[in-house]
């Protein structure tokens, strides 16, 4: 089965996440917030508020602690953390709107299950490979909960960003398949 390749640019609109299949490679290129344990928690906190200090709405997560930049860069290395850790904070945001999440290794069924309700998508980034993922990343800076280091929420500005579609709109899982 032939896969295709597609650009994207953020935010996501339904429309386009539809047309996206398990097993399809994306480059994306916009703006990406970064999101990680400690920061899951205090989004869900600011949903019990009311507030996020964050645009949820056809966003995109990406699950990441970034390294320090050196100097000359804009930021260090910026791999994927492993996604099943933000199982419990992410039916809340798709909820309000939330589209896309980057990470690596699967998700739950009830994450799936959720994915499909609430028309989002999932992209798996390559593990072990945060520094050739930083060359995508053009401007990075921290805009939620400084006092966390790497768990801050940070404003990516990407282009051409690599990632592939491991769930779909309609629950298709490039984890299920490969397995099978």
């Amino acid at each position: 089965m032939q896969k295709s390749s597609y650009e994207l640019r953020t935010p996501l609109t339904i429309e386009e996440i539809k047309r996206l299949r398990a097993g399809d490679r994306v480059r994306i290129s916009g703006t990406i917030y970064t999101a990680r344990d400690a920061s899951h928690k205090r989004l869900l906190a600011s949903l019990r508020k009311r507030s996020l200090p964050i645009p949820i709405k056809d966003q995109v997560l990406y699950y990441t602690g970034p390294t320090p930049a050196r100097p000359g860069r804009v930021i260090g290395s910026c791999g994927p953390t492993t996604s099943s850790r933000m199982d419990p904070y992410t039916i809340p945001l798709l909820k309000r709107g939330l589209r896309g999440m980057i990470g690596k290794g699967e998700r739950s069924q009830g994450i799936i299950e959720a994915i499909k309700r609430y028309k989002a998508i999932y992209f798996v980034a390559t593990g072990g490979a945060g520094a050739l993922l930083a060359q995508s990343i053009k401007e990075a800076e921290v805009v939620a909960y400084p006092d966390l280091g790497p768990e801050a929420i940070y404003r990516l500005e990407v282009e051409d960003f690599p990632a592939i579609v491991a769930v779909d709109s309609l629950g298709r899982n490039l984890f299920e398949r490969g397995n099978q």
